[in-house]
């Protein structure tokens, strides 16, 4: 029975043993499970370039760009809004973006090449898209659509503003 009660315990002891600072604000097991149970939704959820176009021309549709403010400034998709990643809150999406089942179409600098300064190439590991879609889903927003392919941003359909827009 004492064997029993030590193997049940342990996977407890571990994670407790895994976390010798604890903060009860931080939650990385819980942020590895829900990356782990989006990856299908994730992949089910990346776009073409073409399907990401149609859909952002239908109303109700959001463009998220959540890099800084200065790069966002400088050159972003044509209709976008910007909130900041490291300004993700829930008061600060739900003023932004009200209704939790809104459409959100994402992008981010692993999206476009040849804009090296506006559109800097991150780890792909660590690409901006991929903690997009994970946050915008554990503060409930469901329809997180994410463009997939590698964008030469002078040759894709995809239109841009901002001060560094191409003039046409």
């Amino acid at each position: 029975m004492k064997l029993l009660t030590s193997l049940i315990l342990l996977p407890f002891v571990a994670l407790l043993a895994a976390d010798p600072i604890p903060n009860p604000q931080i939650n990385y097991v819980g942020f590895t499970a829900l990356a782990s149970d989006l990856e299908k939704t994730r992949e089910a959820n990346r776009v073409s370039e073409e399907e990401f176009i149609r859909l952002s021309k239908e109303p109700g549709t959001i463009i998220l760009d959540a890099r800084s403010k200065d790069r966002f400034e400088a050159l972003h998709v044509k209709g976008a809004i910007h909130l900041a990643f490291t300004d993700f809150t829930e008061p600060a999406l739900r003023k932004l973006i009200p209704d939790t089942a809104t459409r959100i179409l994402i992008y981010c600098n692993n999206n476009f090449e040849n804009e090296p300064v506006n559109f800097a190439r991150k780890g792909k590991s660590v690409a901006l898209n991929i903690q997009t879609f994970i946050n915008l889903h554990a503060y409930g927003y469901t329809n997180v659509i994410e463009l997939g392919p590698l964008l030469d941003v002078k040759t894709t359909k995809i239109q841009f503003e901002g001060a560094d827009a191409p003039k046409h």
